[in-house]
């Protein structure tokens, strides 16, 4: 039991400087190959972001332990909402100014309510997934394209403003890149390995696991750049980092484990975890659209989510002892 705690421990640690330096390598490399700022934003840094979830997941489903891979990827949604910019709107409210978040705030909300209707049947199937990264793909089309277009948005001056305070060569920007993925997946299997164990020991389910512990250690990166993002005013890349992470989630991670691993889903999932999902994703596209002026998640707003965030937690945990 201890060498699994030590290796969860150390395993959230590693997996979030490794996340780190990937993502500041993926952004450096593309930079160095002349990609805009919005694309290098909305995609390298959103993957960069995920890939924590992403290779947790895959690792997860790779060794039949479905229960990780899916609380894995909507825990770590509803603390991207929740916990992340809770506490970030708290330090500094979050102003939406760029459109382009704008639009993929109802995105986010569509392609929430898609993946829960997948899962009315009990049933996340090797067919559902694939739908999955279908749109997946699609939607990284669209951005790609729309990146390509469009350069003024205060997002893309946000994320050039933040590339041109970290320049970075060629050469540490590839090692990092690689280096960061190597790492990634060594500490995911730790952090697999360890989680899975302690379920075991406590007799708690994988689920459980994956949705608190695996899922906060897999969305620290998120939390670590949102809010050094908002203490610097740069409040489009702390939103546009949860808005990203969390398509990534529901689509690609998601997606991934499902085609490694079908997997049946219990009915609590569907009236507790995706159901606070869904909550959370619509609360957040009401105050964040801003519909006829700029988005604004204030400090009142960013502490109800926290105390949704404990209240779901709180629960979580409370269920564990009662069974």
């Amino acid at each position: 039991m201890s060498l699994a705690i030590a290796a969860v421990v150390s395993g959230l640690l590693l997996l979030v400087w490794s996340a780190d330096r990937f993502v500041e390598g993926a952004a450096a490399t593309a930079r160095h190959f002349g990609m805009p700022a919005l694309l290098i934003g909305m995609v390298i840094v959103g993957f960069g972001t995920s890939a924590p979830e992403m290779v947790v997941s895959a690792l997860a489903a790779t060794q039949g332990n479905p229960g990780i891979a899916l609380g894995n990827a909507y825990g770590s949604n509803i603390t991207n909402i929740a916990l992340i910019l809770g506490v970030t709107a708290l330090i500094s409210p979050i102003l939406v100014q760029s459109q382009v978040l704008r639009r993929e705030l109802p995105l986010l909300t569509i392609v929430s309510f898609v993946a829960a209707w997948q899962l009315w049947d009990g049933q996340l199937s090797r067919l559902d997934a694939v739908a999955l990264l279908v749109v997946f793909v699609l939607l990284m089309s669209w951005t790609v394209w729309q990146g390509m277009q469009k350069n003024s948005d205060q997002f893309a001056v946000e994320m050039d403003a933040e590339l041109a305070q970290q320049p970075m060569p060629l050469k540490p920007a590839v090692l990092w890149l690689v280096a960061g993925l190597i790492l990634l997946i060594i500490s995911s299997r730790m952090l697999v390995w360890g989680a899975v164990t302690i379920a075991q020991s406590l007799g708690v389910s994988d689920l459980i696991i994956g949705l608190t512990i695996v899922a906060v250690g897999t969305s620290l990166p998120e939390l670590a750049s949102s809010v050094i993002a908002a203490r610097k005013g740069e409040h489009d890349i702390a939103l546009g980092n949860i808005i990203g992470s969390n398509l990534f989630n529901t689509l690609a991670v998601v997606g991934i484990a499902g085609v490694i691993h079908p997997m049946a889903v219990g009915p609590e999932v569907l009236s507790r975890d995706v159901l606070v999902m869904l909550a959370l994703t619509v609360s957040l596209f009401v105050i964040g659209y801003g519909f006829k002026k700029p988005g604004r998640i204030n400090r009142l707003e960013g502490a109800l989510l926290l105390m949704a965030y404990l209240a779901y937690t709180t629960y979580l945990i409370s269920t564990v002892f009662i069974a």
